[in-house]
């Protein structure tokens, strides 16, 4: 090969643009005062803005003001060497609010006066992270499920027994405390029957599964019950394949998110709930029990503008009998995160007041030829 070939800009399925273009995170070079001249693809919709737009401007324009990526640039050519810092805010109104990025900056050796800031979004580290905790958290329901039914269950029939015999022979006053004893050993009861389910280790009976028909028939129930009066709306993605998964568990994922949204609402005149669907490729997760890492393109969002979920709460949300209803057990969301991690997705929640998202990764559905079957 010639020198003279060697030097040519190179171009097509190996090119640096095609290679940049095809990471899942935003890269951008940044010239001297600031001024944007390139970007890849990742960088366009983490910023929401065309390439062309963004090449026309500052990044001083697209980040809050005096954002320490700023100050990151300014250490990077100071030294001609490069510097990172982790877990820096980037939301703006213009981007929907808190991003959390961690940012390497880096001179551009070939051309000076050039820097080249790589950001990796925490949102994706944090929800693997995160599912390994959500797993780990229904594998120790699992174990209490299984001590509960034997040790607590067999007692309390004993107990109730008891009880009845003895409001036979009680007093008015006295039957009043013996139905008390009943009704509170049926309680616990129908408490360790939902524990119970944790305990299920079957593997699922996935299959093809049209997502849009699982939330249209959740829907149903929804606006005819207890979501009545919240008022609905869709954006679906019509051209998304099936997702690899048991329907009647989906069912029971989404009815329990959109009945959690509808009580976080409660009486709002307001209150609106969204159903989304999207084609998101780049998030891969380590199947359950296997080295296998599959790929989580489906993304499926339940968002609704409730007073949103305390802060301090959110890291625990999918823990169980971790609850913001007086009455709550805190099972709901604990058996929502073990039935999307036993399919092998994510499930994760943002929330502020009046926007709180839950999102669901899922894998889709493969046929037997490898392709991709649509719905």
């Amino acid at each position: 090969m010639s020198v003279a070939t060697e030097n040519r800009p190179r171009t097509g399925a190996g090119s640096p643009e095609a290679v940049l273009n095809a990471l899942p995170h935003p890269v951008l070079c940044i010239a001297e005062g600031g001024r944007i001249v390139d970007v890849n693809v990742a960088a366009e919709a983490f910023f929401e803005v065309s390439a062309n737009v963004l090449r026309r401007h500052d990044i001083r324009e697209f980040v809050p003001f005096g954002s320490p990526l700023v100050s990151l640039l300014e250490q990077a050519r100071e030294r001609n060497a490069p510097v990172n810092e982790y877990r820096v805010d980037l939301g703006t109104p213009r981007n929907g609010g808190e991003r959390i990025v961690d940012l390497h900056v880096a001179p551009l050796a070939e051309r000076p006066g050039i820097l080249v800031v790589a950001m990796q979004e925490r949102t994706v580290a944090d929800k693997m992270d995160r599912q390994l905790t959500h797993r780990g958290a229904a594998r120790s329901v699992t174990a209490l499920a299984a001590m509960l039914a034997h040790e607590i269950k067999n007692p309390l029939s004993g107990i109730r027994g008891a009880a009845q015999l003895l409001e036979q022979s009680a007093s008015d006053e006295d039957r009043q405390l013996t139905r008390l004893i009943c009704e509170e050993a049926d309680r616990i009861v129908k408490l360790v029957d939902r524990m119970e389910v944790f305990s299920d280790e079957r593997p699922i009976e996935a299959e093809a599964v049209n997502i849009h028909a699982v939330l249209e028939h959740v829907k149903r129930i929804a606006s005819s019950g207890f979501a009545r009066d919240i008022r609905i709306f869709e954006e679906y993605d019509p051209s998304l394949p099936p997702v690899l998964a048991n329907r009647d568990q989906l069912i029971q994922v989404f009815l329990n998110l959109i009945k959690n949204a509808a009580e976080a609402i409660g009486d709002a005149d307001d209150g609106e709930i969204h159903l989304s669907t999207a084609f998101r490729p780049g998030v891969r997760l380590s199947a359950p029990g296997s080295t296998t890492r599959v790929s989580l393109p489906l993304q499926f969002t339940v968002r609704d503008n409730g007073p949103g979920v305390p802060e301090d709460l959110l890291p625990h949300l999918f823990d169980p009998f971790v609850t913001t209803k007086p009455t709550g057990s805190g099972l709901g969301l604990a058996l929502v995160a073990k039935i999307v991690g036993s399919h092998g997705g994510i499930i994760e929640c943002d929330s502020q007041p009046r926007r709180t998202v839950f999102r669901v990764l899922m894998p889709m559905f493969v046929s037997a030829d490898g392709r991709a079957a649509r719905s």
